[in-house]
């Protein structure tokens, strides 16, 4: 997704270079914007916005492997878009220096809303932090909710996964359920669509690219376990039933009905 809205706020007329683990080869025409040496990226950057898949990865990002918060000139606001735990957020909060403005904005509308612009981002920090930064979430999407301190933003954005993964299991069920019962995948989704059983993921089943796939840690369903254990860490009395049958029912879709 980092891509795409690296292209918006380029056509939005910011300044904006790119740093990816991936060669610079693979981005096409924005290879001039990319920079493939992490330090460098971190002195050119007054604002980074990470857009990496874990807390493994923002660790390694800022202190280990690239370590953009150990060079001479670190950037001075860190913006985390990935959706990670509200818990983390507070420990990257005590790992970064003091001086480093830290906001969680994570973004919910996949790649595709990426692409169209159209993101939604849900920001923890207070007024005066974010007041700078609207022009960016402009830019990338078309709804940003402010929610409160660091964190808020966060807690709501794997509250909403949550129910985002509860749906896309029970619609795959479904699926599979209406296929054995002779019942075809777009006449079942097309009425659910206008009923009480009418989710995001089933309105747009068929424009998400990665609505037919099964479980592989490296894919998107991959990424929806991961935000569902993120939700879980956050709980203060642990995981309920229901939780880890979500986790269960997205490690074992089925393939998709011939």
């Amino acid at each position: 997704m980092g891509l795409p809205m690296a292209k918006a706020l380029l056509d939005a007329g910011f300044s904006v270079k790119g740093f990816d683990v991936k060669p610079i080869t693979q981005f096409g025409n924005f290879k001039p914007h990319m920079i493939a040496n992490p330090a460098k990226f971190a002195n050119d950057c007054d604002t980074v916005i990470c857009v990496v898949r874990n807390k493994h990865q923002i660790l390694d990002l800022c202190f280990n492997d690239q370590a953009i918060f150990k060079t001479t000139t670190p950037p001075k606001t860190f913006i985390v878009s990935s959706t990670v735990s509200p818990l983390f957020i507070k420990e990257l909060r005590q790992l970064l220096p003091d001086d480093v403005e830290l906001i969680d904005a994570p973004m919910s509308g996949g790649p595709q809303a990426a692409i169209a612009r159209t993101l939604t981002f849900m920001v923890g920090g207070v007024d005066e932090q974010i007041a700078p930064l609207r022009p960016l979430f402009d830019a990338m999407g078309n709804k940003t909710f402010e929610l409160g301190n660091l964190g808020a933003g966060m807690t709501i954005k794997v509250l909403n996964n949550f129910v985002a993964a509860t749906t896309v299991a029970a619609v795959r069920n479904v699926i599979t359920q209406a296929a054995s019962l002779g019942v075809e995948k777009d006449l079942l989704l097309s009425v659910m669509d206008k009923s009480s059983g009418q989710t995001w993921f089933g309105s747009s089943f068929n424009q998400t690219e990665w609505a037919q796939e099964t479980y592989d840690k490296a894919n998107t369903i991959g990424i929806l376990e991961k935000d569902v254990r993120a939700f879980i860490d956050t709980l203060p009395n642990g995981p309920e039933p229901l939780h880890e049958a979500v986790i269960t029912a997205l490690q074992t879709l089925p393939p998709m009905p011939r």
